[in-house]
């Protein structure tokens, strides 16, 4: 009777003890860890992927409970690790603090160090991912937070600002490297001299971003807060504290904001469909906008990988961190400079420079008394300490110090010519090298050598066309410089052919990993190859949930190719018009005409310049394998520049969904992607064509009966007829409205592509629209043929000859 007592009361005790939480019975050690109540986050011991550097390597850490790919979002001793867990544990101190014990070692390893109450107190986890101390009798006594300390990751609800009273700063700092907690050189943080506006900083003294400051609604810089549908703001402002703070609108959705290892703050979403963090948006928009990223003479570059690359004389200096994306150990001389090396021989050459054209100079120039580039270049030759030097219009210029920010191929502001000083066996002497080259080819030798050249340039094409295809795959929005041959390789020779337009062909192709990528080769292109590099970069850095992914290029002569992500269930087009034999739902065309329009605003309000897409249409919405919408083709009329419009005159072809401005004549605004929203936004609610709605042959013009029935109330009716009547009234009523409210003949009446984001997420209403003019006119004369349904008969001439039938079945980059 006795044990069988013992074991009930033990059950009993179990059942009390909460697997959320620590308190002073139930520390826990070695492989021991505690789950929120949610299951959503877990708290134990954890030590970072393969590749540390550190032997033996454990934190304790925070991480989501339901995400396969472990994902930290808090570490407590980022500066002391533990080398073994089972001799470690987390427990409650005699004064009440929650404290790391190394027991092998008898030491204090980290401590909430608070001042409580009462030495009765808990720890728990919750579900928000934060952990607490509380009074054990009073659970709403709070003494700590973790998520008020927060390290690389700020997870909704914490505060990042200032306590003005102690003046301790709430901040992001990112990891070292991919495998090491300890604290990077970068950090974000509320300015601590009272303003309301949040810098990125290096090394806690330069700072190379800024948020600008609180309007009341946004930071004036972060346009990407307006009209945010997943997010809502709060900036708090008083005499004890300055803090931001945010939530999410929809707890389901698993969301988080950390500083990268790489200096980039980035806003990340878990996308359960494809296993994967999704980017919305990151600051700086560009990797090479983060200062000192590559180090001491290392430089950036936006179109090559890795981004981070020693200069010419110089190499990694620890190559182990730069294999982590650890870049800021920077670069080491390879051989000294003539004055480093005290020699005064004779045979000791002096040092010499070497050019670097078109870059980003670099930090902490000084200025030198000098009339004439020779003058300069004196100048810095005659201190040892001189490792640069520019000579421009402003005068002369000396690096005394390390170079740092140095970026390849740069077009803004500091940009310049570099002369770079190098050991002379850095440099050949082309004169004598030209020497050696004539007195070694003589006689027989030089037939022997040519034979040998002939014969070792056949066995390098074969091992060349025999060779393993080896890409690296990126992360964090940087582009691949592919080679022609490798997209021959991976497309087959471009033998499957996804789809065609006036921009040029896709073709479907996979990488040696399997991942599935579309190649368009671009037709028509007469830039340069650094212009063209720089256009396409710029694109790259554009990147939305709703906007397909650029994931690369090739430039190599007149051969130019853009790499997307592949779209599994192909175009809007091929989804939605009879003769698929399953019609989509209301709930998913109404998601795509949202996340449409999302992805549109995200072009023409939320980039540095104003994108305008020019072809919006069922063929160029792709979709993912959950149906999400991804605008593709964008970018394209700037990296045309001054041929699009002549290659936009070929692409009248495309009927009904050309704003009346372009046939005007009058300048393009991004309104004109508007009205084609509006008639593309017709066709999702009826599942066919615009103009394919007649009886008996006879054609009619959709918009034009979906503008009559919706001032009547008679909305159903314009559903299509596979839905059997299954809409949300609400939804379908907005829908109608938006699509009407598009197509208004005067421009200025549209609504912008926030506004039509607001309207159909519900949070803004609108009025009946007006029957635009030209939809009565063709009501009163259905025979009339306008811009709506066709063209002139010299337009359709010119297009037959090149416009090319969309084939985007699967495509990522559909008929343009």
């Amino acid at each position: 009777m006795a044990p069988f007592f013992f074991l009930l009361l033990l059950g009993q005790i179990l059942l009390c003890t909460a697997v959320d939480t620590i308190n002073s019975t139930t520390p826990f050690s070695g492989t021991q860890r505690i789950v929120s109540r949610g299951s959503k986050f877990t708290l134990g011991f954890y030590s970072p992927p393969l590749g540390s550097s550190i032997s033996g390597s454990y934190y304790i850490a925070i991480w989501y409970s339901n995400i396969p790919q472990v994902t930290t979002v808090w570490t407590a001793t980022t500066d002391v690790l533990v080398s073994d867990p089972t001799t470690a544990s987390l427990r409650i101190a005699s004064d009440g603090n929650l404290v790391l014990l190394d027991q092998a070692k008898n030491r204090q390893l980290w401590s909430t160090n608070v001042s409580t109450i009462s030495n009765s107190t808990m720890a728990t986890i919750k579900d928000t991912g934060s952990l607490e101390l509380t009074d054990a009798s009073n659970p709403s006594i709070v003494y700590w937070r973790s998520i008020d300390h927060p390290t690389n990751t700020w997870l909704p609800g914490g505060k990042l600002g200032l306590n003005k009273t102690t003046r301790v700063s709430q901040r992001l700092v990112p990891w070292k490297n991919n495998a090491d907690p300890s604290p990077g050189l970068f950090s974000l943080e509320l300015d601590p001299n009272g303003t309301t506006q949040y810098f990125i900083q290096w090394d806690e003294s330069i700072s190379y971003w800024t948020s600008g400051p609180w309007n009341g609604n946004i930071f004036s810089l972060v346009p990407e807060m307006t009209s945010n549908f997943r997010y809502n703001f709060q900036f708090i402002n008083n005499d004890t504290e300055s803090y931001f703070i945010y939530s999410m609108k929809d707890d389901s959705v698993i969301s988080r904001f950390i500083i990268d290892v790489t200096g980039q703050i980035k806003q990340l979403t878990w996308v359960d469909s494809s296993k994967q963090w999704i980017m919305f948006w990151a600051q700086p928009r560009t990797q090479c906008e983060v200062y000192a990223l590559c180090g001491a003479y290392g430089s950036c570059s936006l179109t090559a990988l890795p981004y981070c690359n020693c200069i010419k004389g110089f190499s990694q200096k620890f190559q182990s961190d730069w294999d982590l994306q650890d870049y800021s150990g920077g670069c080491k001389r390879n051989v000294p400079l003539q004055c480093q090396a005290n020699s005064n021989s004779a045979k000791t050459q002096p040092d010499k420079f070497y050019t670097m054209g078109g870059v980003r100079l670099p930090d902490n120039a000084q200025s030198a008394l000098a009339t004439s580039s020779e003058e300069c270049k004196v100048a810095c030759l005659k201190n040892c300490s001189c490792n640069a030097y520019t000579y421009n219009s402003s005068g002369c210029f000396v690096w005394p110090g390390e170079l740092v920010n140095l970026q390849d191929e740069y077009s803004g502001n500091g940009v310049g010519t570099l002369f770079l000083r190098l050991a002379a066996s850095e440099l050949q002497d082309s004169k004598k090298s030209k020497a050696a080259i004539i007195g070694a080819v003589v006689g027989g030798v030089a037939a022997v050598l040519i034979i040998l050249a002939i014969v070792l340039f056949f066995l390098f094409q074969k091992c060349r066309r025999d060779r393993t295809l080896r890409i690296s795959k990126t992360a964090g929005g940087t582009l691949i410089a592919f080679r022609y041959s490798d997209l021959q390789h991976v497309t087959k020779n471009f033998s499957e052919k996804l789809g065609g337009g006036a921009f040029g062909s896709v073709f479907k192709g996979k990488l040696p990993d399997s991942t599935a990528i579309a190649v368009k080769k671009l037709d028509g292109l007469h830039q340069g190859e650094k212009q063209f590099r720089a256009e396409v970069s710029t694109i790259g850095t554009t990147q939305h949930v709703n906007l397909v992914r650029l994931l690369g290029f090739c430039s190599e002569g007149s051969k130019r190719l853009l790499v997307y992500e592949f779209m599994p269930k192909g175009s809007l087009e091929v989804q939605l018009f009879p003769g698929e034999k399953t019609a989509l739902s209301w709930a998913t065309r109404y998601q795509i005409a949202l996340g449409t329009a999302r992805g549109l605003n995200y072009l023409h309000e939320k980039c540095r310049d104003c994108i305008i897409h020019c072809d919006v249409k069922p063929d160029n919405i792709l979709l993912d394998e959950s149906f999400v919408p991804k605008v593709s083709d964008f970018g394209l009329a700037k990296l045309l520049g001054r041929d699009f419009s002549r290659v936009l005159t070929t692409m009248r072809g495309t009927r009904g969904y050309l704003a009346p401005e372009w046939i005007s004549g009058v300048p393009i605004t991004a309104k004109a992607d508007v009205f084609s929203y509006g008639m593309m936004l017709f066709e999702l609610i009826s599942g066919r064509r615009n103009a394919d709605h007649g009886e008996e042959g006879r054609p009619a013009f959709f918009p034009t009966l979906a503008a009559s029935k919706l001032h009547e109330g008679d909305l159903h009716t314009l559903l299509d007829p596979r839905l059997n009547g299954d809409a949300n009234p609400d939804e379908l009523t907005r829908a109608c409205k938006v699509a009407c409210w598009c197509i208004q003949d005067d421009e200025s009446t549209r609504p912008t592509t926030g506004q039509i984001v607001q309207i159909l997420e519900g949070f803004l209403d609108v009025n009946m629209p007006p029957v635009p003019r030209s939809l009565r006119v063709l009501g009163e004369s259905p025979d009339v043929i306008n811009f709506f349904s066709d063209l002139s008969s010299s337009q359709t001439s010119q297009t037959q000859n090149s416009t090319t039938t969309s084939q985007t079945h699967s495509a990522t980059s559909g008929g343009s």
